[in-house]
């Protein structure tokens, strides 16, 4: 269900997406707001499910993360049983930081990442692999990122 949002909102959101550790004070100065009406709203927006979480987007290289790859997964056969199974062993694995359910030729897409490409084979392919299920899989290694961005450009819609 879509939220409605007014400019100030959305002035938040933008704010927040762009330094989610600007205090409660400097966030009110920027949107014209009093502390308290500028806490209330970004509470609101927390309550509606806008707002996940605040977290911090790391460097993986300067952590070590040498490795990051997409891998397309078909499920056989695609049953409830199978994607239950897939979901669950997927989410256990840490490296895996990201699973899309898709539409089309392929059933999952995931993102991974590894120091290296023997700890990929054993944390990401080994583990993939014995899951049940799986009928086909593709990996893609990421040589170079020319865009990465998780702002949500709400003042287009």
């Amino acid at each position: 269900m879509q939220i409605n949002l007014d400019k100030i909102d959305k002035k938040i959101l933008l704010l927040l997406e762009q330094d989610a550790s600007i205090s409660n004070l400097e966030l009110s100065k920027a949107v014209g707001l009093s502390p308290s009406a500028c806490l209330a709203r970004t509470k609101n927006l927390i309550e509606k499910g806008v707002i996940r979480r605040f977290t911090t987007l790391l460097d993986e290289k300067k952590l070590g993360f040498e490795i990051t790859a997409f891998i397309t997964i078909n499920l056989a056969p695609y049953n409830q049983k199978n994607i239950e199974i897939f979901i669950s062993r997927v989410k256990e694995l840490p490296y895996i930081l990201e699973c899309y359910t898709l539409m089309g030729s392929k059933d999952y897409l995931l993102k991974a990442v590894a120091p290296n490409i023997e700890v990929y084979k054993k944390n990401v392919i080994d583990a993939l692999v014995s899951i049940p299920g799986i009928s086909s899989m593709e990996t893609s290694i990421v040589v170079s990122t020319e865009k990465r961005e998780l702002m949500i450009p709400i003042y287009n819609t």
